[in-house]
């Protein structure tokens, strides 16, 4: 039975990553400190013998015992709300906790995926974002703690694979949602559609014209999966193309959730990108791979799950 580590294990794309690859026939190691992770994320594969859990924080050595085939790096804050609050953690899980990773595949003769972000492009002067475009980063701003970590992770695993000839594998991640976001996440989607379902103002920063591209966790999944199985080494966008205000990205969790919340503008946040689309261009070629879930579709899954959260 193939064996993987999944680190980032109980956040929110890391406990559906272990959800499938169990069922794909894996042996799932999952890893998470629950800096920011959750265990009523996994709490449903604890009774099965194909997973085990570790408690631990991968910026300090990883010792994993057995084989391993596969490593999924996706242990790290991902969110402003996180990261402003814990930099420093911030830097180091996508610094030492890949360097500890990369050591790890190569002691276990592994393949690694990491996960890298659109956060690459910083605020970007090319649209749309393809990944061939090095970026408009500020690494002294308060958003330099994730992009950097992420930058350098990159950076670190190409050396790991041209100098080592480890197999490594980059997907960089375009704004995703679905069931597991927290709801004090911070970000727009799970910001706007728990503020409509408490009745609370909905908050949008600046005048609403900066694009976002939201892509259902579900099609994020298939595309690492396939990236992963690929023979590809560079990185590669996975993102839906489908681009939207977030003015009219918040009329519409009006209008879904029936809500009478009103919609009000804060002043933008510093250095906030002023838009977001992925050119997946290379998936498609590469991994045969596009979204199939529309946002509508993958909207009214995640507000079951958020209506759920906000009565339990």
């Amino acid at each position: 039975m193939k064996r993987v580590l999944i680190t980032g294990a109980a956040g929110f794309l890391g406990s559906h990553l272990c959800d499938r690859f169990i069922k794909e026939g894996y042996q799932v190691v999952g890893m998470d400190n629950l800096i920011t992770g959750n265990l009523a994320n996994i709490e449903h594969l604890f009774k099965l013998k194909e997973f085990e859990f570790y408690h631990h924080d991968v910026s300090k050595f990883v010792h994993v015992p057995g084989h391993l085939d596969y490593i999924l790096h996706f242990a790290s804050p991902a969110s402003p709300i996180d990261y402003l609050k814990i930099p420093i953690q911030t830097l180091k899980v996508g610094s030492l906790g890949t360097h500890n990773l990369l050591g790890l595949a190569k002691s276990k003769k592994a393949r690694i995926l990491v996960a890298s972000t659109s956060e690459v492009y910083g605020d970007p002067l090319v649209h749309p974002q393809n990944e061939d475009y090095w970026g408009n980063v500020n690494p002294i701003g308060p958003r330099g703690v994730y992009d950097e970590a992420k930058r350098f992770q990159e950076a670190i695993t190409m050396a790991y694979h041209t100098y080592h000839g480890l197999e490594t594998r980059i997907v960089r991640i375009f704004n995703t949602f679905g069931p597991r976001m927290r709801l004090d996440d911070g970000r727009a989607l799970p910001a706007f559609m728990s503020q409509a379902l408490k009745g609370e103002d909905i908050t949008v920063f600046g005048d609403g014209s900066q694009t976002r591209s939201f892509c259902y966790v579900d099609d994020l999944i298939e595309g690492i999966y396939r990236l992963l199985l690929s023979d590809y080494p560079y990185p590669v966008n996975i993102g839906n193309p489908d681009e939207i205000t977030l003015l009219e990205f918040a009329k519409e969790i009006q209008e879904l959730t029936g809500s009478k919340s009103k919609i009000v503008f804060k002043p933008l946040p510093k250095d906030d990108p002023k838009q977001r689309r992925p050119d997946i261009t290379r998936a498609k070629e590469i991994l045969g791979w596009e979204p199939r879930f529309s946002r509508k579709e993958g909207l009214k899954i995640t507000l079951e799950y958020f209506k759920q959260m906000l009565n339990a």
